[in-house]
């Protein structure tokens, strides 16, 4: 996380730089990508990739700032693999956290179409769910139901991005502050890749 905020700070250094839109412009991204996604605190815990998707705002304040705000679906989550010495098998258990994010983000562009960008993120569950699959040697089975998880999620959202051709392709980790569940520690950990296109308006 050190390095995202140092390597932000250097390319900020990089002042001579100008955005891709004019100054007052307004523009909407439609954008698609992946998660990969995770819980801290989860031992051995392996990511779980899912959907992001959703629209994005921008409005050019100057040619080296804008802001933007967007509301995204994200799944995300972990899982985790564990071998059952009584049922002599593996047992591989999704927990499935679903939101609608709405990143609010500052975006200063420190070369042509290449921004740096740092922002805040709520977001609002709509899923929460957990899926049991188990291995034997004789016959899998699997078993699915939901869970309790807080309705609410905020996350610190730091990235870059590059457009070109009014494409932009958005790399970011979402840094989760509130714990995801009432029981334990454990608070969403993404990183993000989508792909969008920029319509002027």
């Amino acid at each position: 996380m050190k390095k995202l905020f140092l390597m932000a700070a250097v390319m900020l250094a990089s002042v001579g730089a100008y955005a891709q839109h004019a100054v007052g412009s307004f523009n909407i991204q439609p954008k698609v990508g992946v998660n990969i996604a995770n819980l801290t605190e989860f031992n051995d815990a392996k990511s779980r990739v899912g959907f992001v998707g959703g629209v994005e705002g921008e409005y050019q304040v100057t040619d080296l700032f804008s802001v933007s705000g967007g509301l995204l679906y994200s799944m995300q989550g972990a899982k985790y693999d564990v071998e059952s010495s009584v049922l002599k098998s593996k047992v591989t258990t999704t927990t499935k956290l679903d939101y609608i994010n709405v990143p609010i983000m500052a975006n200063v562009y420190v070369a042509k179409g290449l921004a740096v960008k740092l922002g805040v993120q709520p977001g609002f569950k709509v899923n929460a769910s957990q899926k049991v699959d188990v291995e034997t040697p004789i016959a899998d089975y699997d078993k699915s139901g939901d869970i309790k998880a807080k309705g609410f999620d905020f996350s610190i959202p730091v990235g870059i991005s590059y457009e070109y051709a009014n494409f932009q392709l958005d790399a970011r980790y979402n840094w989760g502050l509130t714990k995801t569940f009432e029981y334990g520690k454990s608070k969403n950990s993404v990183f993000q890749i989508t792909l969008g296109y920029k319509f002027d308006i």
